[in-house]
């Protein structure tokens, strides 16, 4: 075999994406596990004390290396309540805002999204200029009028994510469906007779799976962000809930005093995103039918 084929074949193997040959990101799954998923299952088993009672008694005290006790182990915050146990309770209050609002802002984007790339014409036009103004209005402007209009609350920061999510799900999806209705099985499908919604549920919804599974992922994240922000400055989850924002808020100005209260829910939002990052990443490499090819 001559040389320069060796190289040729040995440089498109080198290219292929680490997360095809690699294994599995276990250290995230690992993270996400004991930081997200159990916490959000059997909370009240794993955390030691009441997120919302404190004794005031033992207010402001230091974690367990820091001089303190492992009745509280993460310390205590200015009212005596365990931050352990309010880290725990807000993994499943962070869960269950991402759950919903990813479902729901994933529901209506691609339903959009695909009507809009199967459709094209004034249909397109109408839902990607949709797209781009809610694309262009700042997520705090938005987090602040809904807040002042409906009062925090969790209903009022699930339409915050819902319309801010849906728009980037319609752009990819509509992105994916105009490249799916031009393949042969769909001019198949048109001529044996089937109807636009069949096309659209049978042969177009199956091929956007992979892609609906990766931005999901990638969107627990940002949506834990989202919510995080939104809660720290008072827009988001009321107190008392023991939301990882409202706990890095209650924190900040008590940071040299008492920098747990603030750092181990801050601690816990990084972990999860960065854990929630390189999954996506890998699943994205997995899934991706364009990497499958290289």
């Amino acid at each position: 075999m001559p040389s320069s084929i060796r190289e040729s074949g040995s440089s498109s193997r080198d290219v292929r994406p680490r997360g095809r040959s690699g294994r599995a990101p276990f250290v995230s799954i690992a993270i996400l596990f004991f930081f997200l998923v159990l916490p959000s299952l059997v909370p009240d088993l794993m955390a030691p004390h009441d997120p919302l009672q404190g004794v005031f008694a033992d207010r402001l005290r230091p974690p367990v290396f820091f001089g303190g006790t492992w009745e509280y182990p993460l310390g205590t915050d200015q009212l005596g309540r365990d931050i352990l146990s309010r880290i725990i309770h807000g993994a499943s209050v962070s869960l269950s805002v991402s759950l919903t609002g990813i479902f729901l802002g994933g529901l209506v984007g691609t339903t959009l999204g695909m009507i809009a790339g199967y459709f094209g014409g004034a249909v397109d036009a109408i839902i990607m200029r949709l797209v781009e103004v809610t694309m262009s209005i700042p997520l705090i402007l938005l987090g602040l009028v809904l807040a002042l209009s409906l009062g925090s609350s969790f209903q009022s920061i699930i339409i915050v994510i819902v319309l801010v999510l849906w728009a980037y799900y319609a752009r990819q999806i509509r992105g994916e469906v105009l490249t799916i209705r031009e393949r042969v099985f769909i001019d198949r499908a048109r001529v044996a007779g089937a109807s636009h919604l069949r096309i659209l549920i049978r042969h177009i919804f199956p091929n956007i799976v992979n892609t609906l599974i990766v931005l999901a992922t990638l969107q627990v994240a940002v949506v834990i962000i989202m919510e995080a922000t939104l809660s720290f400055l008072g827009l988001g989850l009321p107190r008392p809930f023991p939301a990882w924002g409202l706990m890095v808020a209650d924190g900040r100005t008590l940071i040299v005093r008492a920098w747990w209260i603030a750092f181990f829910p801050g601690l816990s939002i990084m972990l999860v995103v960065l854990a929630l990052n390189v999954l996506g990443d890998w699943l994205r490499d997995r899934l991706d039918p364009k990497l499958r090819q290289l």
